[in-house]
């Protein structure tokens, strides 16, 4: 469900990408004007090594609150019930998905697709241009504020997120920043690998979506979705204590 507020995406610099596969192949390639940019997903969760979704939601049961305040989950809403909380090693929240559609423009991102489509990101690839929603899967980080400044707290543009959605577990990276008073919001292909409906006007999920941001992790170049997974798992064996 998109209700989201017009993303205030401002030029900083830096920028983001997911793997949900281990494809060597660079997140701002030309295939990426195609809806189905990460249609290839040879990774499971079965595969051997890979931290499982229920061992990383048990490293995130308990809240140690570092946000001022809480976060609204859309434009809409009544209160603000989302806080963000920190470990040692990592930034988590738990919200909803909307969908970021922004950035360059596709198939599956463009004005007629989505009525808050905007031609840019608040973090760019390595060649200076807007990253691609539809074939990038990266996360959406509320601008800083008075309730949090995501900056102070170890992350940037490229920092490696997990994201968990019921059984499914998807490395990316931060990609995007948006309204200052909301959270929960990521990319077309985010929401795409973890079988979330990826429609920007009508998609999306309500609820039960868990956003792991680990401090001081951000990956060069950016593009590269080989090293957002393989950093991802990496961070991940080590949060849930495994290596």
């Amino acid at each position: 469900m998109r209700t989201r507020m017009l993303a205030l995406t401002s030029a900083v610099c830096g920028a983001a990408l997911l793997g949900a596969a281990a494809l060597p192949a660079s997140a701002s390639g030309s295939s990426s004007g195609s809806a189905s940019g990460s249609a290839q997903e040879p990774e499971t969760d079965a595969d051997a090594g890979v931290v499982t979704a229920a061992e990383l939601l048990a490293e995130v049961r308990a809240c140690s609150r570092i946000s001022k305040g809480r976060y609204r989950t859309d434009s809409g809403s009544a209160k603000a019930t989302v806080p963000v909380c920190g470990t040692r090693d990592a930034v988590f929240w738990k919200a909803d998905m909307d969908i970021d559609c922004d950035g360059r423009k596709t198939r599956a991102c463009n004005r007629k697709t989505d009525p808050y489509f905007l031609p840019e990101t608040a973090f760019q690839s390595s060649r200076g241009e807007p990253l691609d929603s539809a074939a990038l899967p990266h996360v959406v980080v509320p601008g800083p504020s008075k309730v949090w400044d995501y900056r102070k707290s170890g992350l940037t543009g490229g920092s490696v997120v997990a994201v968990v959605y019921r059984d499914r577990v998807r490395y990316g990276v931060i990609g995007d920043t948006g309204p200052t008073g909301i959270i929960g919001e990521a990319s077309y292909a985010m929401a795409k690998a973890l079988g979330i409906d990826p429609d920007p006007s009508t998609g999306g999920a309500e609820s039960g979506v868990t956003y792991i941001a680990f401090k001081n992790s951000r990956i060069s170049p950016i593009e590269s979705r080989a090293r957002a997974q393989s950093r991802g798992a990496a961070l991940a064996r080590e949060f849930v204590g495994r290596s």
